[in-house]
């Protein structure tokens, strides 16, 4: 919304301008001498039109320097000695705008050509042309004018670094952060949790051979103590990823689908298209949404079966995660932090996902994430 009022704001500055050169230039041509040539309205509509051209100098710089030049370079060649204002604002603008060469090259022809106009104006003899010439342009006003350009560019340059490194400084200080969490989470929860997992896995094995029979909540224990291992790994993995840690991919995914096999799941990985490099953004993105669904269908999918469907378009990255669960189409998902998780990463990336009961039972993950290919 802020943009957009900049960008109204911006259009009313310059039309503003634009209309007060124009004005500028036609009053004073209206209260100096008055062409000898008889040409008096075109003179005044090469004033209207040189200053009026420089509303559009922020989107079309190049054109506006022509454009003002050439009225500049036709008033004064049917006698209306008036300095061109106009092509000193559009030379500002031209520079601001990067074209450098460009535009000290069509200033040196101005400066070439103006005592040539002046002279064909028949206002002047041929010693007082070049006199009339700098009246009507001074080197020093147009080399002001250019300094001046460049010295905005340079500052809104300085400031666009200034932003990046802003940016750059954040991101570095999340992952800092993100890596400090890590450790801590590392250093308190593995260490008890395994603690936990060790004695229960220590009691059942103790319990069957001597051969009792095994409690059954000492069997969750144990059960509950791998899974919170395997969830707590698979966090820790997000938050370490870092230059330390290889990052994952698309070619980890193969991984994932494994590791679901380990804890009973029929999980098959099926890839279709032409395979092609992707953004690492991507593949990492990828990963993640793979790795949370699988959990979501170990932990509260009650599924047997689940399938991973990887597809390579020609344009986009197609992943649809399918289970057999107890989910059914009339109960909506209740979104959790994996799911919101899952959607703030495909949005990231400009894409779509649609999580949802099937209509055949259980349920599915449907991501389409658009492409640049890398190769």
């Amino acid at each position: 919304m802020s943009t957009g009022r900049s960008g109204v704001q911006m259009g009313v500055t310059d039309w503003a301008i634009a209309v007060g050169v124009a004005a500028t230039l036609l009053v004073t041509g209206l209260s100096g001498h008055h062409s000898p040539t008889g040409l008096d309205p075109l003179g005044y509509t090469l004033f209207l039109t040189g200053g009026l051209a420089l509303a559009a100098r922020r989107r079309a710089p190049v054109t506006v320097l022509a454009v003002t030049g050439l009225c500049a370079l036709g008033y004064q060649a049917i006698g209306f000695d008036v300095p061109a204002v106009a092509y000193l604002f559009a030379v500002y603008a031209a520079v601001r705008a990067g074209y450098r060469a460009m535009t000290v090259a069509a200033s040196l022809t101005m400066l070439a050509l103006l005592p040539l106009a002046a002279l064909a104006s028949g206002l002047h003899d041929t010693g007082e042309v070049f006199a009339q010439a700098r009246g009507a342009l001074e080197i020093a006003w147009l080399i002001a004018a250019g300094a001046a350009g460049e010295a905005l560019r340079q500052a809104e340059r300085r400031a666009d670094e200034a932003e990046r490194t802003r940016e750059e400084t954040a991101l570095r200080r999340a992952d800092e952060e993100r890596l400090r969490i890590a450790r801590e989470l590392h250093d308190s929860l593995t260490h008890q949790i395994s603690i936990i997992k060790v004695q229960a896995e220590v009691a059942v094995h103790v319990a069957r051979k001597r051969g009792e029979q095994v409690p059954e909540a000492l069997l969750a224990i144990q059960e509950a103590g791998r899974e919170a291992t395997r969830e707590l790994r698979a966090t820790l993995e997000a938050l370490r990823d870092d230059d330390t840690t290889p990052p994952r991919g698309l070619d980890h995914v193969a991984d994932l689908v494994e590791r679901a096999r380990t804890t009973g799941l029929d999980a098959t990985l099926t890839i279709e298209g032409q395979r092609y490099d992707v953004p690492a953004a991507l593949g990492r993105t990828v990963y993640r949404i793979v790795q949370e669904a699988l959990t979501n269908v170990a932990r509260h999918a009650a599924a047997t079966t689940v399938s991973v469907r990887i597809d390579y378009r020609p344009d986009a990255l197609a992943i649809r995660v399918d289970d057999d669960g107890r989910a059914t189409p009339g109960i909506a998902p209740v979104p959790g932090v994996g799911l919101l998780g899952m959607r703030e990463r495909v949005t990231a990336l400009g894409g779509r996902l649609r999580a949802a009961p099937r209509g055949e039972g259980g349920f599915t993950v449907r991501v389409e994430l658009p492409t640049e290919r890398t190769s």
